[in-house]
């Protein structure tokens, strides 16, 4: 069994049942596969989830164009739009995942270093590598902008995500100063 065939069923799983309900069996059976195979590929739920971000992050990566011609902000705004989009077919993942972390909120633990990998990627494809010496306040910063913004985009539900657009540009408007170093 591949690893994007458990992945899927993990994902699927999670929305149907909430996460945190969720069990590597459930995901096994869902996936059509031994709890073997599921283990071989991803030995633990936080591996599976560390795996979802990983992969929204590729999805995002490969489309990014680091052009020079646009400003920071700008690269940064595309990018997290971008990632926004690449999560719209799993927004019921999504929200099972955020319900959960309101009853329980070290279910995210597991997460934390996935999301820093993911904001530190963020922050290098939009031209402001993180390795400096406040790369780490950086990336917790735009974390923060990330998961505040992520809130709206839940409740938006027009196409064009227009309330979870202006709502980056504004975090983004006061904020990229010092994500681009600028103000560090």
């Amino acid at each position: 069994m591949d690893a994007d065939t458990i992945l899927d069923a993990a994902l699927a799983v999670a929305a149907e049942r909430g996460w945190r309900q969720a069990t590597l069996t459930d995901i096994a059976a869902h996936a059509g596969c031994g709890l073997a195979d599921v283990y071989r590929r991803f030995p633990s739920k936080g591996s599976i989830a560390r795996a979802a971000v990983a992969r929204i992050d590729a999805a995002v990566l490969s489309e990014a164009d680091t052009g020079e011609a646009e400003s920071f902000r700008d690269r940064l705004f595309d990018l997290l739009m971008r990632r926004y989009d690449a999560l719209k077919p799993h927004r019921a993942t999504i929200e099972a995942f955020w319900r959960d972390l309101r009853r329980d909120p070290l279910a995210g633990a597991p997460l934390a270093p996935a999301l820093a990998r993911s904001m530190a990627w963020m922050l290098e494809a939009a031209g402001a590598p993180p390795r400096t010496p406040f790369g780490l306040l950086r990336v917790k910063l735009l974390a923060g902008i990330h998961l505040s913004v992520m809130r709206v985009w839940l409740q938006d539900d027009s196409e064009d995500l227009g309330r979870t657009m202006a709502s980056l540009d504004r975090a983004l408007k006061r904020w990229a100063p010092m994500l681009e170093g600028r103000r560090c």
